[in-house]
């Protein structure tokens, strides 16, 4: 030591590199031609190069008729530049749903500040507010605790296997009606795999594992991730699509009345209800025997479940307040506005708060509160909030910004003029034919991104046909939520293919009729129940 000063080796010599030297001794060898053009010219560079060479194409080629259309094409060729690039996942996601910030100026079609603005309203609020609550439900393992509590009830004795399937897929249901229907299939599918766990496996066991065993498994996965889909349709938070919906809808008609949670729950809660008993159905004729719950008995009790619980431990102070801040959100968005004969509190602000408002509202207070496990520490803090879901974010942007560029640039108008045969066209006969097209593309492409695609399109086609745009923009929306048939669908199915119980053949078997199913029931309830409810919407 002398006197307190440290010596770094080099800082006297201002010359010496701020890095270490590597000295190679090794010769280089220098790549010929061929071997940097194969460096240069690979699939992913290739489809990187395929969304420019695109849109140059429509700019330059495509002819939309009429003088004044520059805008349009040039709108067109942006949307076939997002779309390549979105279905080939050549560049990631959130980084080409941001590309309208840069494009729209660039080709003429938004100011940079018109564009800014659609990645940030209500509805981006309400996304964000209620997945910082969805990662405080998971961070105090609410949602473990909740999972637990439904399937006692439903575990009975003699054990009833499609009672407790009926369990599982029930809470599954729930908890995807509050938080988005992967991050609801990501918490409870290892709650369902843990209670699979007990069960005897063909390849681990030594034991003649009797053929309902593997059936049952097999359907408590499909159940989970199926239900996950199915109760996302009830309430707006529940998908990303359902939001997508609901911001095309003010940003295309903003003199009508915007599409409220509660609204959206008395058509989307009574559609999931319908489609979950199906499911139900489908699964316990399929995979539940006769003779499943006596199969499955010696592995399955009660005091299994207890143990889980008392595992648990009792409920603290910081998970009261968290599931007290939820069912006050809860409450707050179903009562800002109820019906036109009885107004919600949202009268009050004449209309200023909207269900975004509450949600971050709701969410700031979990800020706030005092979590009681160590001192000065709240329910939350910004470092456990890492895994919002910020894609999902951007991606419900560049849908708004899309539906705007659309709208303005007068793309919309010149598809309609090429869409006047479907005036005489049959409400029913379309219907049916919207949702199916939905559900087909969303099979290979995000729900989110087929919604983006569709929707604006689907606007036009209602506008020549002279219905409600909803008739057809709410079968288009819902329909791409319906991807039941192969892994690659939406995560959700992933996430239940990784865990090994289910086949390809098993999501066919079962995803098929419950897409059919759905849409039959999508085209019966929303001439009916569905005018009902959106008729308020007027305006348009």
């Amino acid at each position: 030591m002398n006197g307190g000063e440290v010596t770094v080796a080099g800082s006297d010599d201002l010359k010496s590199p701020l890095l270490p030297v590597v000295h190679n001794d090794e010769p280089f060898e220098r790549q010929t031609v061929g071997q940097q053009l194969r460096t240069i010219f690979t699939p992913k560079n290739c489809y990187i190069a395929l969304g420019p060479l695109l849109c140059a194409v429509v700019c330059l080629c495509v002819d939309l008729g009429g003088d004044d259309t520059t805008t349009a094409r040039n709108m067109l060729g942006v949307l076939v530049w997002m779309f390549a690039w979105w279905l080939t996942e050549a560049v990631p996601m959130p980084i080409t749903s941001m590309t309208p910030l840069f494009l729209f100026p660039l080709f003429g079609i938004s100011a940079a500040d018109d564009v800014a603005n659609s990645y940030m309203d209500d509805v981006i609020s309400l996304v964000l507010g209620s997945f910082i609550l969805a990662l405080a439900v998971e961070h105090y393992n609410i949602h473990r605790r909740l999972a637990l509590n439904i399937t006692l009830v439903f575990c009975v004795e003699p054990l009833n296997a499609p009672l407790l399937l009926l369990g599982i897929c029930a809470t599954t249901a729930f908890v995807s009606m509050w938080m988005h229907n992967v991050a609801a299939a990501v918490m409870m599918m290892p709650v369902a795999t843990g209670i699979l766990q007990r069960l005897p496996s063909s390849s681990s066991s030594t034991e003649v594992v009797p053929p309902a065993v593997g059936k049952f498994c097999r359907a408590v996965v499909l159940g989970v991730i199926y239900s996950a889909a199915v109760g996302g349709m009830s309430t707006l938070t529940g998908t990303g699509v359902n939001l997508i919906l609901v911001g095309m809808w003010k940003s295309y008609f903003p003199e009508a009345d915007p599409i409220s949670f509660s609204q959206w729950f008395f058509f989307g809660f009574p559609l999931a209800l319908c489609i979950f008993v199906v499911l139900w159905c489908i699964l316990c004729v399929m995979y539940c025997p006769k003779g499943a719950g006596q199969a499955l008995s010696p592995y399955l009790h009660k005091s299994h479940l207890r143990r889980e619980l008392e595992l648990l431990g009792p409920m603290n102070f910081a998970e009261k307040m968290v599931l007290a801040v939820f069912g006050g959100l809860v409450v707050l968005w179903m009562t800002r506005n109820i019906t036109d004969d009885i107004p919600g509190w949202g009268r009050i602000f004449d209309g200023r708060a909207g269900d975004g408002t509450v949600s971050v509202m709701m969410a700031t207070l979990l800020f706030i509160i005092p979590s009681k496990i160590k001192k000065g520490e709240k329910l939350m803090d910004w470092s456990k909030c890492k895994k919002l879901p910020w894609n999902i974010v951007l991606l419900l942007g560049a849908g708004f910004a899309i539906a705007d560029g659309v709208r303005t640039s007068g793309l919309a108008e010149v598809l309609s003029k090429g869409l006047v045969f479907l005036e005489t066209a049959p409400y029913w006969a379309i219907a049916p034919m919207v949702c199916l097209i939905a559900a087909t593309i969303t099979e290979f492409t995000s729900n989110n991104a087929t919604t983006t695609l569709l929707v604006p399109l689907l606007i036009e086609i209602a506008k020549t046909m002279g219905i409600h745009p909803l008739l057809l923009m709410v079968p288009g929306a819902i329909g791409a939520q319906f991807a039941f048939l192969l892994p690659t669908g939406t995560p959700s199915n992933v996430v239940g293919f990784t865990t090994g119980h289910i086949e390809i053949k098993d999501m066919m078997k079962t995803g098929l009729p419950l897409k059919i199913a759905g849409t039959i029931f999508l085209s019966i309830l929303m001439p009916t129940l569905g005018a009902y409810v959106f008729a308020s919407k007027g305006g348009v």
